[in-house]
């Protein structure tokens, strides 16, 4: 098929052809339903009454499942009759100029079955094929010799399909657990639920079970309220849309949840866990499919007299026809409690699946494990952790089939619990393994390896609790550690590693790591070097499942001098002194101008508002600053910053170079050109605050300033403080997603309320 779109009127169009659907909202199957209906009578309309001609919509109007904003795929069917070219645009053009978006071809039967033949895609969008108009013989004979030939060579075809499928999962994620999942080509979602009815109608198993018709209602129904609620087609179930979307479907919170009036208010967050449960009904359904086909393809390779052979993989679980099932030994009428867990650590290990018959069987017979949990259970707990690539497909079996709530009575309330912080990709529980599934590539770096896991499994486990999640955390990380039976003394430190663990990234990208009281207070909370290993391989496993807005090679090498520094302390009990300025800046005549990959240092005659200078002189060049350091020697003032660009793209170095020199030396044009674009460039979103620190630095105070993001908003709050009189010493920056956290250390004692109030007042008005 061709996607096309256009605009321009056509001579051959109808000029009595009727619209297209009016009123083309509504949500649910009689909606769909209605809209099928209009486009068919429409499409009718446009195609002349003569022999040997048929139109065919596959796709979305193929199923009778049009979405409010969707688009058509239409086949002009043909039996090789004269002027055929110009019927296709007689038809065409007035789709085109009806502003309705077409995918559109023009064959004949031989032509479309031999596109079958050679793409699968194609082969599967005949299945969904249907007569709109014309010859209704020519219809029915390509739709019945497409569905036979289908149903002879889908075991052939079917791992190429699964090939090209695993390739579209790969590129949009899982949709059970994104947090903003397309809603048609993520792993679970409307596409997936075609190749299940591809696999139905060959016979290969029965894919189209009631769950997941129910499931593929919904969520057709959740993709017709976001075209509703854009105005447009639009797959993609971003965040922001989450709520608007929730109303329109009538979802609720539960009736415990009330907003301040007493009454129930929409909430998107049921909606994206009801969005992720039809995913994972949908997944499952499609995994189970998957593995009939290799079943029976395994078969007919076989033949009929050569049995699967039993292989011993682990204790009490074997192999047979490449799933994992129990020894006949383990099946009894008292079976171990570890069971379960010992199964799944040998499918994270192996990358075998667990048969669906085992799955069931463990459910339904194994029993609970006793508090605390015997050495066995706790063993396959750390190997199933540990497992890397294969922990993430074995873990959800068994979230599948209720096995986890049996070990973690906790994982009910973390199951698709959403998370509202923009840097996050994942819903908590995939997150929670993710962290774990990335924890096991830093076991080498770390005396507990064990310990490493089960805190990064267990490091979020605060979330959706009232308070900070990582000081509700800690207790409750602590209680499951000791369930599991470790030790007393093991048990604390697994809370502990939750209550610090954003300890090294906050104070890593918010405080001057040259400050020895930055270092000592680190080293102070930490108290030893096994739990600062610890902690700098769950920050690192933290991040990376976190999304790539959590992570940089400048927050890495940060966190890294911070606990190179923080090392030092603790094997030595002395904190290491600030590292010398670069003796290129105190020497030689001003001003000094160095650029580096990722850093711009700058050394001029000392006066004020030098570090706003420069601030903004990198804003004009789209350089966002990281960290900034200003500080003074013998009458010099050094004002080093950490950057990266903006927009990924570098500036010009002897612009920026020159630019630099130009501004320091207090070139009026240059200042014109940094207040001009730094007040145009302000941002929106919640009200800023600004909070104070009083014990958090040697010589200063801090100022955290937390508003949105903006080009050249530290070039205005520099600028604010230093017109209010304020030093401004140091500065670091700390982006969330479209929010910063920055900090400004403040030279000086403690201000009084008035001071902090009016220093509050500017910083407020810059924002």
């Amino acid at each position: 098929m061709t996607p096309s779109t256009r605009s321009t009127a056509s001579d051959t169009a109808p000029t009595d052809a009727p619209a297209p659907v009016d009123g083309v909202g509504g949500i649910g199957e009689a909606a769909r339903a209605r809209r099928a209906d209009g486009h068919d009578a429409w499409l009718r309309s446009l195609l002349p009454a003569r022999d040997g001609i048929a139109l065919v919509a596959v796709g979305g109007l193929g199923r009778r499942q049009c979405a409010p904003h969707g688009d058509l795929d239409l086949v002009l069917l043909h039996d090789r009759v004269p002027g055929v070219d110009e019927l296709a645009a007689s038809l065409w053009y007035p789709i085109w100029d009806a502003g309705v978006r077409l995918d559109h071809s023009v064959r004949t039967v031989t032509e479309a079955l031999a596109v079958a033949e050679d793409d699968v895609k194609v082969a599967l969008s005949l299945l969904d094929a249907r007569f709109v108009a014309g010859d209704r013989g020519l219809v029915d004979h390509l739709l019945r010799t497409a569905v036979d030939h289908w149903r002879r060579t889908a075991v052939r075809r079917l791992p190429v399909l699964r090939e090209i499928t695993e390739t579209r999962w790969r590129t949009h994620g899982e949709l059970a657990f994104l947090l903003e999942g397309d809603l048609k080509e993520a792993a679970g979602g409307l596409r997936d639920v075609g190749i299940l009815r591809a696999i139905a109608t060959a016979g290969v198993t029965d894919a189209l079970r009631p769950a997941v018709h129910a499931a593929h209602l919904r969520l057709l129904d959740t993709r017709d309220a976001l075209h509703e609620q854009v105005g447009r087609r639009v797959d993609r179930l971003l965040a922001q849309e989450r709520d608007a979307v929730a109303r329109l479907l009538g979802l609720r919170r539960p009736a415990s949840e009330t907003g301040p009036d007493g009454v129930a208010v929409h909430d998107g967050d049921a909606l994206l866990r009801r969005v992720a449960g039809d995913a994972r009904t949908v997944s499952h359904a499609l995994d189970d499919a998957w593995r009939a086909a290799d079943r029976l393809r395994t078969g007919r390779r076989r033949g009929g007299d050569d049995r699967p052979v039993r292989r011993p993989v682990a204790r009490d679980v074997v192999e047979h026809d490449g799933e994992l099932v129990l020894a006949r030994t383990a099946i009894g009428a008292r079976p171990d409690p570890s069971l379960s867990l010992r199964v799944a650590a040998a499918a994270a290990t192996t990358r075998l699946p667990i048969a669906r018959a085992t799955c069931e069987w463990l459910a339904a017979y194994c029993p609970p494990l006793p508090a605390p949990w015997p050495p066995a259970a706790r063993a396959a707990l750390t190997t199933l952790l540990g497992a890397g690539a294969g922990l993430l497909p074995a873990w959800e079996t068994c979230d599948r089939y209720g096995l986890i709530d049996g070990w973690l009575p906790e994982w009910t309330r973390m199951r698709s619990l959403p998370q509202h912080n923009p840097v996050h990709r994942f819903t908590l529980d995939r997150h929670l393994v993710q962290t774990a599934y990335e924890a096991s590539r830093h076991t080498r770096d770390v005396d507990r390896p064990d310990l490493l896991l089960l805190a990064a499994f267990l490091h979020d486990i605060g979330k959706g609790l009232p308070g900070d999640h990582s000081v509700v955390g800690a207790p409750i990380a602590e209680a499951v550690a000791a369930r599991i039976g470790l030790p007393a003394a093991e048990a604390a430190l697994i809370g502990t590693l939750v209550r610090l663990h954003l300890l090294l990234p906050d104070v890593a990208t918010r405080r001057d790591l040259s400050d020895p009281k930055t270092v000592a207070g680190v080293a102070e909370q930490v108290g030893d070097t096994t739990t600062l290993d610890l902690l700098h391989a769950l920050t690192r496993a933290d991040a990376a499942a976190t999304g790539p807005a959590a992570w940089s090679d400048w927050k890495g090498r940060l966190i890294a001098e911070l606990v190179g520094r923080v090392r030092t302390a603790l094997d030595t009990g002395v904190v290491p002194p600030p590292p010398a300025p670069d003796p290129a800046l105190v020497a030689g005549p001003l001003p000094v101008v160095h650029l580096g990959e990722d850093r711009v240092s700058v050394a001029a005659a000392d006066r004020r508002g030098l570090l706003a200078t420069v601030a903004g002189c990198l804003a004009l060049h789209r350089l966002e600053v990281l960290a900034a350091d200003a500080t003074t020697v013998d009458g010099r003032a050094l004002v080093e910053c950490r950057v990266q660009p903006r927009y990924g793209l570098g500036p010009d170095p002897i612009a920026l170079s020159t630019d630099l020199r130009r501004a320091v030396n207090g070139d009026v044009s240059v200042t014109q050109r940094l207040r001009g674009r730094a007040l145009a460039a302000r941002g929106a979103g919640a009200a800023p605050r600004v909070v104070w620190h009083r014990e958090a630095a040697t010589d200063a105070v801090l100022l955290e300033l937390r508003a949105a993001d903006a080009a050249g908003l530290l070039y205005r709050v520099t600028c604010a403080l230093d017109e209010a009189g304020a030093q401004v010493r140091a500065a670091r920056i700390s982006t969330l997603g479209g929010d910063v956290v920055d900090v400004f250390y403040l030279v000086g004692g403690w201000p009084g309320d008035a001071e902090r109030a009016r220093l509050e007042a500017a910083v407020l008005g810059a924002v």
